[in-house]
């Protein structure tokens, strides 16, 4: 089905379940459901609860290989994540919280492709390089520099290598410039406590399915 010519106005509400999906060369090569804090004209969140199990499709011909988790990391450990996507930026400001009392870890810059809208949620693709601000540091660092390259030997980012090097010089840029483009108070927001775990719907595998959809 063609995208724009069946193009949409949808939006999600706090509490729906959001399916996150990514496309690796027109395939579907991971997944996981997520469930909706915001969604406004410029930021939509999202939140993975602890226990939330990712999904690896049987299928496909995985050209760039499978993705690394699989048989390692089947579910989300550890405390829920929050995501925060600002429309056409090829980043999410992802918050970590750590130990028994839930306390702020840290703020990580999560390169990957702008996200799409489906009717069942958002397709992108993880970029592997990224950033990690962590609390009470003086400044960030980078990860996964060798792991970015070697991600490119192994084919995964055709024709997108400067520009996600370029992304991650930019949000450099405006750190060391003591800039903030998200709200710092979402290090103490608390989710929902009856959240509990979503599950992907059916049919979540198939790439053709995919109807990206306007705000």
């Amino acid at each position: 089905m063609d995208g724009d010519a069946e193009a949409t106005t949808h939006r999600f509400v706090p509490g729906d379940v959001v399916v996150r999906r990514e496309i690796l060369l027109g395939e579907v090569w991971f997944a996981f459901p997520t469930i909706c804090v915001e969604d406004s004209d410029d930021l939509l969140a999202l939140y993975i609860p602890r226990g939330t199990r990712f999904g690896f499709p049987k299928a496909g011909v995985f050209p760039a290989g499978r993705h690394p988790w699989l048989g390692h990391h089947e579910l989300w450990r550890g405390h829920g994540k929050l995501m925060l996507h600002r429309p056409g930026e090829a980043h999410s400001i992802d918050v970590f919280w750590s130990g028994p009392e839930r306390s702020f870890a840290g703020w990580y810059f999560n390169l990957q492709d702008p996200f799409r809208r489906t009717a069942w949620g958002i397709d992108t693709l993880d970029h592997e390089l990224d950033l990690w601000w962590a609390a009470g540091s003086d400044s960030y660092a980078w990860k996964d520099v060798e792991e970015f390259e070697q991600r490119l030997v192994e084919g995964r980012y055709p024709g997108m290598a400067e520009a996600i090097r370029a992304e991650g010089r930019r949000i450099a840029t405006l750190l060391d410039a003591r800039q903030r483009w998200w709200d710092e108070a979402w290090a103490s927001w608390q989710p929902d406590p009856a959240w509990l775990p979503p599950d992907l719907p059916d049919g979540w595998d198939v790439a053709s399915v995919t109807e990206h959809v306007r705000l």
